[in-house]
């Protein structure tokens, strides 16, 4: 027999609508008492409630996000009847009946046993049998039947980390499941994600990963350079030692195709030469780059398989417009994000991408400044170069590259007439977006940029 059990929210002191943060369990998990079911949160600390029963959860009564109080149902509990029985009120069971419970060793695979044997009564004496066999007592070791192992999936290892923790290590690209935790039963801390990340940054990566796991790659040669010369050691600095793990991961888990394409800007390069000419002098410099990133919007609209994010077998459709852009700095490449390009004019795009890219300079980048992007655009017009294939900033499945504007002839009516050409890179990956999207795309990118006035419609 078994019966339902309500397992409530026990008192935590003088807290009221206190925020579960964390539910570990999930219908169907077998629990036993001290087991913890849920995280809540406050503003003051963080504690894992326990089950206060054995048995199977039956239903879950909260979610993330919900608010509980003392008393209130956390989850339901099917447990057998006499599996909390004391001792010697507990019925024995018949020599060949199964426990109620498993051993808490076996709950990963049930190796339902035999029970030991009662002592049974001395048997009076039978044909073939001897008085001394008949004397003796039924104290013969029962050997434990195991049945056959059977198919169970692989328990779920869920780190124990607050939300705010988990964002973290998110942005770091950090592995909670990777970390002990320094907290009560193993719970995750910011200190401890930090600590984890100076340990990896110290730690050699032919040491730390000798080969990418499934790639089937040799370690990384260990040369000893000075045996052919005279060498220089520079330690790489902040942002490169985090923007080399980043562009490897991505690099090599993202199947990336490269299309290119060039846009005709004759016109829109005098348009902007013109702004800026009535522009006062102190005033803002519009850049092409100001321009690229308005006709985004109109191209992410019409095509908007690239505004979005591939999470397993699910695309996530973005309906925002934040669009990042490759910053270049003494401490090397940044991408500050601008936010909410579709309601901003192109003065207020340039004033915009010119702020944050100074202070990506300067080093005073906040964390808002850097989240969000739903696509990135690598300018490197003023620099120079005719293309190159930029690499996706996950998890963003497209990145454009920009290269130097040049004059080349274009024929047009019968004649070859000088034209303003830019160089487009795109990149993309092949997992969402195929070679005929991705043509189309750049196509109609290239149409925005050769008469802005479709970006109006």
């Amino acid at each position: 027999m078994s019966k339902l059990v309500n397992v409530t929210l026990p008192d935590i002191g003088d807290f009221h609508d206190v925020e579960v943060v964390e539910v570990m369990v999930r219908p169907g998990d077998k629990v036993r008492v001290d087991d913890s079911l849920i995280t809540i949160e406050s503003d003051k600390a963080s504690m894992e409630v326990p089950s206060t029963a054995d048995g199977v959860i039956k239903e879950l009564k909260v979610k993330v996000g919900d608010k509980v109080s003392e008393g209130s149902a956390i989850v339901v509990v099917e447990m057998d009847e006499g599996a909390g029985a004391s001792e010697e009120t507990a019925p024995k069971p018949p020599p060949t009946a199964f426990p109620a419970r498993a051993p808490a060793q076996a709950q990963a695979q049930p190796r339902p046993a035999l029970a030991p044997a009662a002592p049974a009564p001395a048997l009076a004496p039978s044909p073939g049998r001897s008085d001394a066999a008949a004397a003796a007592p039924a104290t013969a070791k029962v050997i434990p039947i195991q049945s056959a192992p059977q198919p169970s999936e692989p328990p779920i290892v869920r780190p124990h980390a607050s939300p705010a923790v988990r964002k973290f290590a998110r942005e770091l690209g950090v592995d909670l499941t990777q970390i002990h935790g320094t907290g009560l039963s193993g719970r995750i801390f910011r200190s401890d994600v930090e600590q984890f990340v100076k340990a990896a940054m110290k730690t050699p990566r032919t040491e730390q990963h000798p080969a990418a796991p499934g790639l089937d790659l040799i370690a990384w040669p260990k040369v000893d350079f000075t045996r052919f010369g005279e060498i220089e050691t520079r330690p790489l600095n902040r942002i490169r030692r985090l923007s080399k793990t980043n562009l490897a991961r991505n690099w090599v888990m993202i199947p990336h195709v490269t299309q290119f394409d060039e846009a005709d800007v004759t016109e829109l390069e005098a348009f902007r030469n013109e702004i800026n000419a009535k522009a006062p002098k102190n005033g803002v410099r519009v850049t092409l780059l100001a321009f690229v990133l308005k006709a985004l919007v109109p191209a992410l609209k019409e095509f908007p398989e690239f505004n979005s994010s591939l999470e397993g077998d699910h695309l996530i459709l973005k309906k925002y417009f934040h669009f990042a852009f490759a910053a270049d700095t003494p401490e090397g490449l940044l991408v500050p994000v601008i936010h909410d390009v579709d309601k901003k004019g192109v003065l207020e795009i340039a004033a915009e991408t010119a702020a944050l890219a100074a202070r990506a300079r300067e080093g005073k980048l906040r964390p808002a400044d850097i989240q969000g992007g739903c696509i990135t655009v690598s300018s490197l017009g003023g620099i120079g170069g005719t293309a190159f294939t930029p690499i996706i900033n996950a998890p963003e499945v497209a990145v454009l590259g920009v290269s130097r504007v040049t004059h080349k002839p274009v024929w047009r009516d019968g004649a070859f007439v000088p034209r303003l050409m830019l160089p487009l890179s795109l990149s993309y990956d092949h997992r969402v977006i195929d070679g005929a999207l991705a043509a189309r795309f750049i196509t109609y990118f290239g149409t925005l940029l050769a008469d802005m006035r479709r970006a109006l419609l």
